[in-house]
């Protein structure tokens, strides 16, 4: 019994040393309390006093996530929010951190990344050319719609 107490006890700590240096989210920190076997109503208590303390807050994971992705990997909000939803978070506070993107960065984001693949394509007809930067854009997580209003600006 005292070993389970201790189990509990090493758990939180780690937890709360994990959460001081990165931004994790309850999600990822469930997935590694429960490596630890504990029971699901210690690791809702634990989980509950890290969010108490402050060393949880998917809100705050949210709006670092979307801005890492979209700074340094450039990713359109439709990807973000794929990879956002895997880690079970909840619709609002995905919704809530993507609003923080600046449109006009986003939409100069764009229409950068559309150029830059324009300019890689070979010689090919106009309606060729399209399609691949439309896929192209498309798989860095961008709106078809938004994609649309601005391919004729990329391909002049």
């Amino acid at each position: 019994m005292e070993s389970h107490e201790q189990n509990i006890k090493q758990a939180y700590s780690k937890m709360a040393q994990l959460c001081s240096r990165s931004e994790q989210c309850s999600a990822d920190i469930r997935k590694k309390i429960m490596a630890y076997e504990i029971v699901d109503e210690i690791v809702d208590e634990i989980i509950s006093k890290l969010i108490e303390e402050k060393f949880i807050d998917d809100e705050r994971y949210v709006r670092a996530y979307v801005n890492d992705k979209f700074k340094i990997n450039k990713w359109g909000k439709v990807k973000m929010r794929h990879y956002l939803l895997a880690k079970g978070l909840s619709d609002e506070v995905i919704q809530k951190g993507l609003e923080n993107i600046d449109e006009e960065k986003y939409k100069t984001l764009l229409i950068k990344t559309m150029k830059a693949k324009a300019k890689t394509l070979k010689k090919k007809s106009r309606f060729e050319k399209m399609g691949q930067v439309i896929r192209y854009a498309q798989s860095r997580g961008f709106e078809p719609e938004l994609i649309h209003r601005h391919l004729n600006e990329v391909l002049e």
